[in-house]
């Protein structure tokens, strides 16, 4: 269903990958835009349970898309330095292949939300995190990922 890596020394292990996806703090969500057209946009994100979490508002172009069609794919660059001698870039990248939905279990969403604030604002106090998720809640939208595939690479230069 999915396409092997054609260069397979280039490929990094699951364990790679995933690592990549628990440090980085943004990607580019793809999905099927208006017209069928591709319309891809950067996202923070979590990686938890082998699951994406992303948040937005509840309505725009990305709601749109989710709901017109769940497949989806999110790319994560870790590293991209140019080696201009070399015509050529040292790299690390990750893609995931999956379906992605709106979540509505107000639990699962606040574990997700939650999950969210840690990461990009870890030296803040639970109370701060509190309210700041009790000013945003209502206008709230979290997104599940479930990673069908996933494929890792690197420049051979890394």
């Amino acid at each position: 269903m999915f396409r092997e890596m054609r260069r397979k020394k280039q490929i990094l292990t699951s364990e790679e990958s995933i690592e990549i996806l628990k440090k980085e703090t943004s990607g580019v969500l793809a999905l099927s835009g208006d017209n069928d057209y591709p319309y891809a946009v950067p996202l923070s994100y979590i990686y938890y349970n082998s699951k994406l979490y992303f948040h937005g508002a509840k309505t725009g172009h990305k709601i749109d898309a989710i709901k017109k069609n769940n497949k989806a794919s999110f790319c994560v660059i870790s590293q991209d330095l140019i080696i201009p001698e070399k015509y050529t870039t040292s790299y690390k990248s990750v893609i995931a292949f999956g379906k992605i939905h709106i979540m509505e279990n107000e639990d699962e969403i606040r574990k997700a939300i939650e999950l969210l604030a840690v990461k990009y604002n870890p030296n803040d106090s639970e109370i701060g995190r509190q309210t700041e998720i009790e000013k945003e809640w209502n206008r709230l939208c979290m997104m599940e990922f479930s990673i069908e595939h996933m494929t890792g690479k690197k420049g051979i230069y890394t």
